[in-house]
């Protein structure tokens, strides 16, 4: 009971970590002791938060990836599983946007290009199913393992614009919900499957609509400051402590949820 929150030798993986978010979640979970296995496409990246991580003590490795790619994914894991024994946690952060799956404020509904929707449908949600079908098996042989999957506040709202990635992020928290009866009717109550949906964090992605070239909000911006409660952006290490928590045995009776870290987005009504 001493030791809850304890993630010391924990085996976790992250797809899409060389993001912002995952950037600082990784380095975050690195100097708590656990051993971070960062996947992605962009390998010169990837290596960099390998030295930053590694400079100051922690475990980490950079393994390049395409979550679409469910050969080279098993292969990923393969090598995970042979080096380190075991994996414990997988934190589903791979997605992204494209701009045809969004509509603008001068277009309609008729000019989403339905190509561009589909691919941000694949890229978000099954880019999260292929990793988790392939890194669950090691779990439900240990008999433990915990997935952490990436939502979104536009799973909870239908916001405008981001059509196609709204769809996405809906599916996921969907698919969260059916994965943690499934593995825990199947695999036992060992393998949780939760999610976490983040508020407005100012990430490369997103940095143009929200923010002016100077740093000031643009109108898009100022409309999320004003639905938030706490009146700012979030920093991307407030996302670790809640990911920390869900990784980790202080969470071990719950599964099936989406933990939303937004200050407050979410529930303002007006």
């Amino acid at each position: 009971m001493n030791n809850l929150f304890d993630i010391n030798g924990n085996v976790t993986v992250i797809t899409g970590g060389t993001g912002v978010l995952g950037r600082t979640i990784a380095k975050y979970l690195a100097l708590n002791g656990a051993k971070v296995i960062i996947l992605g496409r962009k390998e010169e990246i990837g290596k960099e938060i390998v030295d930053d991580i590694q400079k100051n003590g922690g475990v980490c490795e950079f393994l390049k990836t395409d979550v679409m790619n469910a050969q080279l994914v098993q292969d990923n894991c393969d090598y995970i599983v042979e080096k380190y024994g075991h994996i414990d946690t997988l934190l589903n952060a791979a997605g992204g946007n494209m701009p045809g799956a969004t509509i603008g404020p001068d277009k309609t509904f008729f000019d989403l290009d339905a190509e561009q929707f589909s691919r941000v449908l694949e890229l978000n949600l099954t880019g999260t199913v292929i990793p988790t079908q392939i890194f669950l098996k090691p779990m439900a042989k240990q008999g433990k393992g915990s997935i952490i999957n990436f939502s979104s506040m536009a799973a909870f709202r239908p916001m405008t614009r981001v059509c196609g990635y709204a769809a996405a992020k809906a599916g996921i928290s969907n698919f969260t919900a059916y994965m943690a009866t499934e593995c825990a009717k199947k695999f036992g109550e060992g393998i949780r499957v939760n999610a976490i949906a983040p508020g407005f964090f100012i990430t490369e992605q997103n940095r143009s609509l929200l923010t002016n070239p100077d740093g000031s909000y643009t109108q898009r911006g100022q409309d999320v400051i004003r639905q938030t409660p706490f009146g700012r952006m979030g920093e991307p290490e407030e996302l670790c402590g809640t990911i920390h928590y869900l990784m980790s045995d202080a969470s071990k009776f719950v599964t099936g949820t989406v933990a939303v870290v937004d200050g407050g987005f979410n529930v303002f009504a007006m």
